[in-house]
Formats: C-alpha cells, structure tokens, sequence
C-alpha cells in the first residue's frame, strides 16, 4: 500500500551554515546552525489570522540573525509555547524568553550534558550528563530548581518522559526510571544500533531495536499491538499521527501506526541530518537547507486509498477527520463501507462484506438485491431517506452493483453447465453467501422489529383515541371518522420488517436453520404470508409451515396439513409426523377453541383415544361438549372417555353423564344378553368384560336413575345389576333376598351389608337400622321375607313420577317384582313340625292362625356363620329371637362367647365409670363445702369499707370476695341508692 501522505516543500535556501537544531514559534522558523548562530525565517506572506502559527507551504526568508547565540553549536533545540521559551541545548543546558530572547538562565550544572528531555505540560526538565541524571522544575517561570538526581550505569545516550517515569537507552540497553525513588528496571537490549527512545502521544514509548520498532507502555511492558519493521535502521523517528516517519540514510521512510504497519510512502532525501515534527509538518535537515513534508489533506488521502482499495486504511483516516465534519465523516465512511463489502463481496469473502454493509446503514432492500434467488414481497411505500440514499447508492456504487449483479446472474446461467466439482463449489459459495446475509439479517433486526412494533403502538393508540372522540360526540359521528381515516399512520418500518423477515426465514431454510426458522416464527414475526407459503411447499419444509400456520392463528390449515401428513404412512415422512404431534398442537387450543379442537381430533381418537381423551381431561374441555360430539361423531369412543373421566375423579363428573354412562354399559350388556339368550347360552354367573364394568359402575357411582335403569332390565336375568338398583333406592330387603334366593351367593349379601354398615359409620346423620338382623330374617324367615316383600313392592313402583295410569304401571311392576324374587318359593313345603319354628314364627301363627313356614327352607348355616362373624355388628337379642328353637347351643358358641365376653367388658367399664363419676361428684362437693367455710376475725380496729368507721357491735354484712367487710345499714342504704338510681334512669328511657 503506497499514496501520497506527505508532500515535500523547501522552506529554507542556502542557509550560510549548516542547520543542526530547528523549532517554531509564531509561524516563524529558529535555526540553531553550527556556526552557533541563531537564524530566524519567516514566510514572505503575512498570514491573515495572527493566531495561525503553521507552516505554510512557501520558501521562508531570512527575518533575523544572532551571531555567537551560543559558545558552541547547539544539539538540541525545543520551545515551550505555553510558557513562550526557547531550551537549548549546546554547551549547557540554557533558557532564553520570546520573542525578546532575553536570557533567562544557564544551568551551570548541565555542562557537558549530551542529552535532555522537557515535559511541557508539568514542567519538569530531565537532563542526562555523564553518568548522572538530573532532574528540575521551572520555579516562576525564571528559574529552574532541581528536584533529584541519580547516578546510572552509563552515559544516557537517548531518554524520554513516559508519565512518572522516564525512559533511558544506556549503552545498547533500555531501562525505566522511577522519577522519584531513582530505581531502574530494565527492558531489552537495543540489539546493534544505539538506542532510539520516541514518545508516542499517549504516554506510551517507541524503542528501536535494530530495524524493528517495538512498542511498550509506560512502565516497559510490551504491547499486543505489533512492532514496526524498517527497511532500514533507523536514526531518528517521529510521530505524526496516524503515520510514524523515520530517517533513513538514503530516504525517509513513512509508516502506519495500525498493524501491521504498512509502508505508506517514502521521499528520497539523501544525508538528511535532522528529522522532528514542528507544528503541523515534519522538518528535515539538509545540510544548508530544510525541507517541510507537509501532510496531505486527510479526505484527498481517503480518496487515494479507496481508489487503491485500500478501504480499511481509508476509514482509519476518517476518523481523523475534524468533528465539525461530521456529517461529511458520515457520508465518506457510508460511501467507503459500501465500496468494501462489494470488493469483499466480489472476492467471495461474504461474512466480511456484511459486515461492512452493515456499517454503512444502507437499506436492507439494496443487500437483498444481491440475493436474485430470494422471493421478497413488493414495498408500497417509498420514503424520502429511501429515495435519497437509492439516489447515492445509484450514483456512486452504480458501477459496483452492476458488476455484482452481473457476476451473480452469470454464475447462475453457467451454473448449469459447470461440471461436478464447479457445481460443488458454486453451491459452497451459495452456502456461504446466504449464511453470511442471515447472520447480517439478523443483526440489523432488532432494531427494524422495534420500530415496527412502535409504529404498530401508535397506530393502535391513534385508533383508540379517534374512538373515544366518537364515543364522546355521537352527533359527529361520520366526521370523526374521516379523521380516523386521514391520520392513519405510514407502514414503512412494517414493510420493513416483513422484507427482513420473509428474507431471513428463506435464508435459514435453504442454509438449513431448521431450529432457527422455527425460532423466528415462534417469536413476534412479520414474515409474508404467501411467499413464505408457497416458498416452504416447494422445498417440503412442512414442520416450518405449520408453525407459520400457528403465529398466524390459521389452525385449520395447520391441523388438516398435519392429518394429512400423519395419514401417509407409506411416504417416508410418516417416521417424522406422529399422532402425537396433532395432540401436541391441540393443547393450546383447548381453552381458547374448543370445538376446534373436537372436529380435528377424529383422526388422534381412533388411533390413540387414551392419549386424545387425556388430553381433553386435563385442558378442561367442556364435558358435555365432547361427550355430545362424541356420541354424534364416535359413539364406539364415548364409553372409554366417560371410563377415563370416571378414574381420574368420581366425583367430577356430573349425574347427567354418569346416567349416559351406565346407559351406554347397560346397552351394551343388553344386546350381549340378547343374543345368548337366542343361542339358549344364557348363563346368570357368566360376566362379559362390559357387564363387570356395569356391576363396578353401579357400585361406585350413585348419580344415575336407578328407577329408569330398573325398567330396562330384563324379568329373567341380570338379577345382580337389579340388587344393586334396588339397594340404590334403599331396598335393601329386596337386595339380600336377591342375593341370596337368586343367586345364591351369601358371600355377596355380607358383603353388601358391609358396605353400608360402613356407610353409616362414615355418615352418622344416616339412620343406621341393622342390616345385618335382614340378612337374617332372609335366612331363617323366607316366607315373612316374601310376604314384606310384597308389601314393598308398591313403594318402589311410586319413587317415578307418575302418569295418568300409574296405579295400572304399579300393579304390573309389583307383580313383575313378586314373580322374579320369589318364583321358588312353591319349592318349600307347608308341612312340618313346630320344633322347627322360632319366636316370631309362632307370633305370626298366633296372629295368622295357620302355619306360616317349615324348617327345611330355612338357611340356618349361613345364619351361624353370619353370627359368628358379625357378631359385634348384630343385636343379640334380637338375633336369639329370629333363630329356631331347636338350635343348639354348641352351635351358637361361636356367637355367643365374644358377645357375652364383650357385654361383660362393658358392664364392667361402666361401672369402672360410674364410680370414677361418683367420685369426682364427692370430690366437688367437698371443694365446694371448703369454700363456703369463711372465718372473718372483726376486732376493735376493723372498719366499715362504705362509711369509714369502727364496726364495733354492729350488725356487719361481707362482700363475697370475703375481705370486704361493711356494716349492714351501709349496705342496705348503698343498696337502696343503687335501686334508685336504676329506677330514674329506667323512667328517663
């Protein structure tokens, strides 16, 4: 990289000696010349503003010339223009005032001194003489005062400031010195060369080694931001940023301060014996004359380098540029960032040139363009900064979006006819290219979305404020909403936005960002519509397309997209959409569209039903409504979804579906009945899946109507789903007799007496009549349990509301009852001894006056063994009194001996309890007789508590806290005045 940085002008001609120390002040040019004189030039022009103290590009004259202005030739010469002095260095170290150049002193301790180093800013002068260091400080502005000196190793042969410290080259090291305690640590060596210390403006150092500048800070410790490689060694360096100038001993050399410090230019200035920076240029020495580099224009110099393409250079020097430039700064960097990403671009560096594109803020629409391949939705708005900054673009990067338009459409025609290994890398490089536009996308987005949702909020709160004026004047109604319409607000950041959007979800689809274009569209999106539509159908991206569906709230297209895609089991896309990706999109919807969710869930519920009703159970899906719509759409599927509901909470569900699900189980074991019965297969003990689901339906739930259930049974079979209709109605008598005449399981009656023996412990508010004494009267009494029966029957007929003809309906059923539950009982024979009957049996003879029964008939077994296991459940006596009077007694011991045990226990408890009672009545007693033994001792100091006097011989009465002691007039007179006062103010109410 080469351009023209500086450019050389002769300032001083012919000068009578040669220049060994040069400084400026005023405009004006000091030459120290080795014939220690002091020769001072000046421009021949006058400048106009007096304040301008630059150089200027013109041959400076002889002004002024001090002879002898020094004993011996200067070394070094500087000017403090904050304070206005000349420090010069030739025989000591001397200071003279300007522009009078009146001495002010000569440091008399710096003879000899080869070296110094001033601080402007704090006014420390450092002076390096043999092998000491010494340090001042401008006292008054006329005198110097040393504040330290220290001895070193050596003679300091280059030295400068750096903060605190202060840099030494000794020898062929460089070491740093502390200012104030003197200590020294060592750097580097200098390598071959002397040491060369230059101080950079930001207190950090330049030291030479050889041909290599390295940089530290100022404490010594290297820098990461590279070295500086001469051509050449060295002798002098200065820094004029954004360049560091060395002189060489053929040519002056210019480099970059920014790594990696590229050469900039080199001016051929041979046997150049002095190199520093004065104002605004650099001076060189040579010999009799002094040349000026003057500094070319920083935006002549942008211009140069964006022609070279040396674009990063180019915006280094932009920010050179004068902050009062700062729209031009703007536009220059705009322009240079644009330039670059298409050099970029064109070079197949993709990610690089976005990055430049997006630091030129250039509208996302001209990047885009660079992309032929993406479907954009058309803009209906164009705005001002639009059409202004296609105007520049068009202007000045005409000639670069041409040539990449162009490259990009013939590598799309070619791209045809390149061969195998040419279409793979014409495909990498697609690759790369749209990777680099998404990640640019995505970047530029944030900003594009807040603006459009801001644009959004003001539209929205536009509206609502033209309503509220409508609202507020219903009289001006059509007026108000003219305005609404003339205030609508402009949509081009939305436009925007769905540009960027529509651009970043086909660009992470065709980089294959599956997991990012799902992102995209899960978070707030303004992706279009149909582009995106039709752009992810051709390219089969369906789980993409059906969350485009969802953000748009087009969830019948989604759900019939999704059926149709789990239906085709022979595509290979079946192994990827499952069943239970419809339950997944349908459980959000549950709350929000129900019946949405019940017309798209046909498919789920005939393959997975559990899955698809547990899902309807746990988003709380209106009951009645799926239930209703299953029974029109799936009636194979309204039993098992009544069963899940049931398992999941008995009592959430409501007595109207429990009635429809008992209904469905009775239909159910209806038909099955039916058809056995006409095969004559009918067996009563025999239990089909469903009819178990009956009987354990039946006998958990309690919300159906057991007098319709009881209706549609059958008079010949399904005897144990009648029982416990019947003990539903609380004809528990009917139940039992069932049980055990019917189907002749005892087992079955203990248990149902069980169950609400426990229901009455659980419910106390319940009347708990015994069971149990039922069950026993069944067993033993079968003729009296026919003959209850049939008085029972009459009430059971009139639970149901009845119509017009219920005593006809009542009949029917009370005969229908009669016939199924004692149609056996012919079987029992009316003959037989009195031995056999119990207590009772001989009350209903002698009420009746016939015989009423025999012992043959009667289950005496089980009554014994119901006894000696519910022993503790039963009423003994009544127990005694229902049983034969032959039984025997050994028979009865099972019964017997626990019952008599228990009854003993108890009476012994309660007389435990009784006497316990009797004590602690005695015990009361006593306390309360101890309490109303109260001595109170009167003796001749007592006094009355209400008149203050001695109580003496008088009657006396005592308050019942037993202390208080009053005479018993004062009582009765404070008494009286107390019935007083009640009285009158009874009267005043």
């Amino acid at each position: 990289m080469v351009h023209t940085a500086y450019d050389t002008t002769e300032l001083v001609k012919g000068c009578q000696a040669r220049i060994d120390a040069v400084a400026s002040h005023s405009g004006k040019l000091f030459l120290g010349c080795s014939d220690c004189s002091l020769r001072i030039y000046a421009p021949s022009s006058v400048p106009t503003d007096p304040s301008d103290h630059e150089i200027r590009r013109e041959t400076y004259s002889l002004e002024r010339s001090v002879n002898s202005f020094w004993r011996r030739a200067p070394t070094a010469m500087e000017i403090s223009h904050t304070r206005d002095l000349l420090l010069s260095l030739s025989e000591w170290v001397a200071v003279h005032r300007l522009p009078s150049l009146e001495s002010l002193v000569a440091i008399g301790k710096t003879k000899g001194a080869n070296v110094y180093s001033w601080d402007d800013r704090r006014g420390f002068l450092c002076v390096g003489r043999q092998k000491r260091v010494i340090i001042y400080r401008l006292d008054g502005g006329r005198e110097f005062v040393e504040v330290k000196e220290f001895s070193v190793p050596d003679t300091v042969r280059s030295m400068a400031w750096c903060g605190e410290n202060i840099c030494l080259g000794i020898r062929r090291e460089y070491m740093i010195m502390n200012s104030i305690t003197g200590a020294l640590s060592d750097i580097f060596p200098s390598g071959r060369s002397p040491p060369l210390v230059v101080s950079l403006p930001t207190a950090e150092l330049l030291l030479g080694k050889d041909n290599i500048g390295v940089f530290v800070d100022q404490n010594g410790k290297l820098l990461q931001e590279g070295r500086i490689c001469w051509s050449d060694t060295p002798t002098t360096v200065v820094i004029h940023r954004p360049y560091a100038v060395a002189r060489m001993p053929r040519h002056i050399e210019i480099r970059s301060l920014r790594a990696p410090n590229p050469l900039i230019q080199t001016v051929v200035l041979r046997d150049v014996n002095l190199l520093l920076q004065i104002n605004n240029c650099i001076v060189a020495a040579q010999g009799n004359s002094l040349h000026g580099l003057m500094a070319v224009p920083i935006g002549a110099q942008i211009v140069q380098l964006t022609a070279s393409g040396e674009f990063e250079e180019a915006l280094a020097l932009c920010k050179l540029l004068p902050p009062e430039d700062s729209s031009l700064r703007a536009s220059k960097e705009s322009s240079i960032h644009m330039r670059y990403g298409h050099y970029l671009f064109d070079n197949g560096n993709y990610e690089e040139a976005m990055e430049q594109f997006l630091a030129s803020q250039v509208d996302i629409t001209y990047i885009l363009s660079l992309y032929p391949s993406l479907i954009l939705p058309k803009l209906a708005h164009t705005t001002v900064h639009d059409k202004v900054e296609s105007t520049e673009s068009s202007s000045q990067l005409s000639r670069q979006s041409s040539e990449a338009s162009d490259e990009m459409e013939a590598g799309l025609a070619t791209q045809a006819q390149l061969g195998e290994l040419d279409e793979k890398e014409t495909k990498k490089m697609n690759h790369n290219a749209l990777m680099a536009l998404v990640k640019y996308l995505q970047k530029r987005r944030s900003g594009i979305i807040e603006r459009a949702t801001v644009e959004v909020t003001d539209e929205v709160v536009s509206g609502a404020v033209h309503d509220g004026l409508s609202l507020s004047e219903p009289y001006r109604l059509k007026p108000s909403a003219k305005r609404r319409v003339q205030t609508h607000v402009s949509s081009v950041a939305r436009e925007t936005a769905t540009v960027l959007d529509t651009a970043l979800l086909q660009g992470l689809v065709l980089t294959n960002q599956v997991k990012g274009a799902l992102d995209l569209l899960k978070g707030m999106n303004y992706c279009d519509l149909k582009i995106c539509e039709e752009f992810l159908k051709e390219r089969n991206q369906y789980t993409v397309l059906l969350e485009l569906y969802k953000c748009n709230g087009m969830h019948h297209e989604a759900l019939k997209l999704l059926n149709q895609l789990v239906e085709e089991t022979n595509n290979e896309l079946s192994e990827k959409f499952k069943p239970s990706m419809i339950l997944d999109y349908l459980k959000p919807l549950c709350r929000s569209d129900p019946m949405l969710v019940l017309e798209s869930s046909l498919y789920v519920l005939e393959r997975c039903p559990t899955e698809t009703i547990e899902l309807f159970l746990s988003e709380n899906v209106p009951a009645d409504l799926v239930n209703s719509y299953l029974k029109q759409h799936a009636p194979n599927l309204q039993s098992t979804y009544l069963e899940l509901m049931l398992s999941m909470s008995e009592t959430g569900i409501n007595p109207n579906l429990q009635n429809e699900l008992v209904q469905l189980y009775l239909s159910e074991v209806l038909d099955w009945y039916s058809g056995l019965k006409e095969e004559q297969k009918w067996d009563e003990k025999e239990l089909s899946p469903t009819r178990k689901k009956l009987i354990s339906t039946l006998e958990v739930i309690s919300g159906y109507n057991a007098e319709n259930l009881l209706k549609r049974l059958p008079n010949d079979a399904l005897f144990e789903e009648r029982a416990i209709l019947l003990g539903k109605i609380n004809q528990h008598h009917l139940s039992l007799s069932i049980y055990v005449h019917k189907l002749q399981s005892p087992e079955k009656a203990v248990g149902y007496c069980d169950r609400l023996y426990d229901e009455s412990l659980n419910q106390p508010a319940k009347p708990n009549s015994n069971i149990y004494l039922t069950l026993l009267q069944i067993y033993l009494n079968p003729r009296k349990t026919a003959r209850e029966a049939q008085r029972k029957v009459a009430p059971v007929s009139q639970m149901a509301p009845k119509p017009a003809n219920s005593k006809l309906r009542g009949s029917r059923l009370s005969k229908k009852v009669v016939e199924i539950e004692f149609a056996e009982e012919a079987r029992f024979s009316a003959s037989g001894t009195d031995s056999g009957r119990s207590d009772g049996d001989m009350d209903e003879l002698s009420e009746d006056g016939q015989d009423q029964g025999s012992s043959k008939g009667i289950m005496l077994n089980e009554a014994l063994d119901l006894l000696s296991k519910r022993w503790d459940r039963i009423n003994g006596a009544q127990a005694l009194k229902l049983l034969p009077r032959d039984t025997l007694l050994q028979n009865l011991l099972s019964f017997l001996e626990p019952l008599l045990k228990n009854s003993s226990e108890h009476r012994r408890n309660y007389l435990v309890i009784k006497n316990l009672n009797c004590r602690e009545n005695l015990q009361v007693k006593e306390d309360l007789y101890e309490h109303r033994k109260t001595v109170v001792k009167i003796d001749a100091d007592s006094m009355c508590s209400l008149c203050h006097k001695r109580m003496g011989n008088s009657a006396f009465a005592i308050y019942p806290n037993g202390k208080t002691l009053v005479h018993f007039v004062c009582y009765r007179d404070s008494q009286r005045i107390k019935s007083g006062r009640s009285g009158s103010q009874s009267r005043r109410f």
